[in-house]
Formats: C-alpha cells, structure tokens, sequence
C-alpha cells in the first residue's frame, strides 16, 4: 500500500482516523499500532513478524540497560546484544545475496574455482522499508545507554513509535528521544490537524503531479539502447532523475510529517531545498536530514569524527559515506555513488566549502554542485556499471546513437516534457519547499492544498506510472 493510492486515501486512512478519534485516549496507541501492523503487512504478513522480533529485542535491551546504570560493562554487552541483532537482521534480508555473488566472483578471481553457497541466499525477499526501522528501532537502545532518551513507558508504547505508518517505510527516521513527550501525551487541536491535512495535500500533489511525470522520463532514457542515446537525451534523462527521487522522496517525507500532524505527532524537517546548495557539504545538510544525522551521531562521531587528526578525519568522511551509499542497496553502484560524494567531502574539508570556487556567483557555485549530483545519480540509478559508464559516455558526448535516436526523442520531447521540466525547475531551484510555504499556514493556503489533492486526485487514476523509489532502501 502505497500513500498515492485510492486504497490509502479513501479506506486504509479514513477508517484509521475514524477509529483512532473515536477510541479513547489510553486506547488510541493500540488503534495506531494495530493499524500500522495492518499497513506493513498488504506487502507480505509475514514481515510484520520480523519488525515484532526486531521491536521487542530493542524494547528489552533497553530496559536491561536502564536497569543497570552502576554498571557500563552490563549496558555496553545489552547494547552491543541490541547492534548485533539489529544488523544482523538487515544484512541477513538486505545484503546476503550481495554477498553471495561477491564470494563466488572473488573465488574465481583468486583461482578457487567455483564456490556455491546454498540457494537460500539468492532467494531472499527484501522487507519493504527494513533500512528505516532498524536504524530507528536501533537508535532507542544507543540513545538509552548514552542518557539521551529514556525507555517506553511499555511494550506498546515502543512498538507504536517503531510501527508508525506514517514514516515507517521511508522515513524520516524519527529517534526515540524526539518524540518521547509525544508518545506519552500529545495534544490534538483542529489547527494542528489542518495543517497536517494541508501538509499532506502539498505532498500527495508533489508526487503525483511532479515526480510520476518526470520520473517516466528518466525510465525512458535510462532505458534506451546503445543505438538511441544521445548526449542532449542523456541529460534530459538524468535532470528527470534527480528531479524523480527528490520530488518523489522530499513528498514521502511531507505526506508523512502531515500524517504525523493529523494524529498528534510533530515530525522534524527531512529536506530542504538541497539542489540549492553551494556544496556537497552543504547538500548534506539539506538532503534527507534525518539520515544524515544518523550517520553523523551514530557512525562518524563514533569512528572520531574529527576530533584523531586530519587523515583519520578524511578516512571517516569516506567509511561514512561509502557505508551511506551501502545502506541504500546492495549494489556496487551504490557504493560508488556514496564514494563520489566522499570523495568531494574530502575535498571540501581540505579547501573549504566551495573555496575551489570562491569567487565564482552564487549561481555558479550552485550549477557546478548540481552538476556533480547529476554524475553521482547516474550511478545510483543504473542496474551495474556497465550501464552506468555507458550513460556517462552519452552525458559527455561519446555515445554511438544513430538516427534512431530521434525516435526517443520524438517520445522525450512531448508537450509534456516541455512543461514538466521548467516547472521542475522553477520548484526545486526558485520556490521555497514545502515546509517554508506552509510556515504560516492561511485559509489560502489551505484552500490550495484542497485543490491540489481534487487536481492530485484526478490525475492518479489516469496513470499506471506510481512508484515510490525509497521503498525499496
């Protein structure tokens, strides 16, 4: 069950709202948590069963440790039970097939010869959203053994924040400690629920007017054979991308923060405006936020950070971004993508943010970073290197397209195209995001929205092309 879809909107949420209103308020946890079960399980019932082992290992590691503050080697062996499972899990369902074909390729490399692990590893099923809950679930018990956060009144209190339908399949990753206060009593107004409603409409109109479009414009040069691509199609299709997976991630993350309105929670930002940035340093703070702060709280800090010299420093920078880049599939491209994005970190660190670029104008600084998160995408959305290196040749103008080139160009360069483009433009670089539009909210804005989701609303039942690309990080 997707947020774009007339089974969400008009059963799955209606119901869940009615029910979670009319229940009372000691019950209304349990309304949230069964209907959130409910949710994960339309992919497949029995995952639901692993986020319950994974929700009820962290909620007794985290009592353990709470319960044994005299003792740092009790609480560091509960949290290190709480890591190793937690881990273990993910990289069980989310890594070993990766790890399979990487075993048999490196045997035969070092002359091993043929080397067969049993088929189980090639047939795992990858748990819808998995990447998220874990390191959110996992953050309770580090947080606890830190003194940063206290533990779940009870079960179900705990199971409710790991479960929450609203960013429990992509996001944002909310830490325990965050919504703490909200989880034990929350307030529920008309105005909170009204922007969190308009909140939503803003995002469900992102996603079905902005991201489906573009995002079957990407498929289509992405998917283009060797004969048909072209450099100006190759550009084309990677701006489609980068604008997809923002528009598609940054509406995930604006319908869930309105959900999370809508039932008495209040969600931090996960974007904010990040192809603005000056920098790759500076796109990092910009671009899903709550991962980036993850990584940095629960991985750099950890490794030193920057506090054991300027090399260890560097090296830092790359494991985190390398292991980031993994963290998002198990694919080499993947960690290529984190690499290229290490790389420039480094870079960045040794010169300053956009020093090499000191005394260019702001819209320079900007276009040149840009322009390296394009190069960075294609590696992040192609299916192997190979595919990649070939997209990259087209890019720069050392592709083989014959005439049928102009054939993919006839389907790119609809109408459509030419109008999604420039809109994509004018919201992703001139218009604020959502969060800074809906800062003040006014019945105007509010009567926008209700048009938005009539316009959102309309448009989906005429589309087939409905992904939700984070859904399967």
């Amino acid at each position: 069950m997707v947020f774009s879809s007339h089974i969400f909107i008009f059963y799955f949420l209606a119901l869940v709202l009615g029910a979670y209103y009319v229940a009372p308020k000691r019950g209304r946890h349990l309304v949230l948590t069964a209907c959130s079960y409910v949710f994960y399980a339309w992919w497949n019932p029995w995952f639901v069963f692993l986020m319950l082992i994974s929700t009820a290992v962290d909620f007794f590691c985290g009592r353990k440790i709470h319960a044994n503050k005299s003792s740092k080697i009790i609480r560091k062996s509960w949290v290190i039970v709480s890591i190793i499972i937690n881990l273990g899990i993910l990289a069980f369902f989310k890594y070993a097939g990766f790890f399979s074909q990487n075993v048999s390729v490196l045997a035969k490399a070092l002359g091993l010869g043929e080397v067969t692990l049993p088929p189980i590893f090639n047939e795992i099923v990858l748990p819808v959203g998995i990447s998220f809950y874990t390191f959110q679930s996992m953050s309770y018990t580090i947080d606890i053994y830190r003194g940063h956060a206290k533990p779940a009144n009870d079960f179900l209190s705990f199971a409710c924040y790991v479960s929450m339908f609203p960013q429990l399949v992509a996001g944002p990753i909310v830490r325990y400690g965050s919504i703490a206060e909200q989880i034990r009593s929350r307030v529920h107004s008309v105005d909170n629920f009204i922007y969190g409603f308009t909140r939503f409409n803003f995002g469900f109109a992102k996603k079905i007017l902005l991201a489906n479009p573009v995002g079957e414009i990407a498929d289509l040069c992405f998917n283009a054979g060797s004969q048909s691509l072209n450099t100006p199609i190759a550009w084309i299709g990677v701006c489609s991308y980068a604008f997809q997976i923002y528009f598609d991630f940054s509406a995930y993350s604006d319908m869930a923060i309105g959900l999370g309105r809508m039932f008495g929670f209040s969600f931090k930002e996960n974007f904010n405006s990040p192809y603005k940035s000056e920098s790759i340093t500076e796109f990092w703070k910009r671009w899903h936020i709550s991962l980036s702060g993850f990584l940095r709280d629960y991985l750099y800090i950890p490794l030193g950070g920057n506090r054991k010299g300027t090399k260890r420093t560097y090296c830092n920078l790359l494991i985190v971004m390398l292991i980031g880049g993994l963290w998002h599939g198990a694919q080499w491209t993947f960690i290529a993508w984190g690499g290229i994005h290490g790389i420039f970190l480094v870079i960045e660190r040794l010169t300053g943010p956009s020093k090499y670029l000191n005394n260019c104008p702001r819209i320079l600084k900007i276009g040149f970073t840009f322009t390296v998160i394009l190069f960075s995408w294609v590696f992040f959305r192609a299916e192997n290197f190979e595919r990649a290196f070939f997209y990259l040749k087209a890019m720069i103008g050392l592709s083989d397209a014959t005439p049928a080139a102009i054939i993919l160009m006839s389907q790119v360069m609809r109408p459509i195209v030419l109008l999604i483009i420039p809109i994509s433009f004018v919201c992703t670089f001139i218009l604020p995001n959502t969060g800074q539009i809906l800062q003040r909210l006014t019945i105007k804005k509010v009567i926008t929205g209700l048009f938005l989701l009539i316009l959102s609303l309309s448009m989906m039942f005429t589309q087939e092309f409905n992904p939700f690309l984070y859904f399967q990080f």
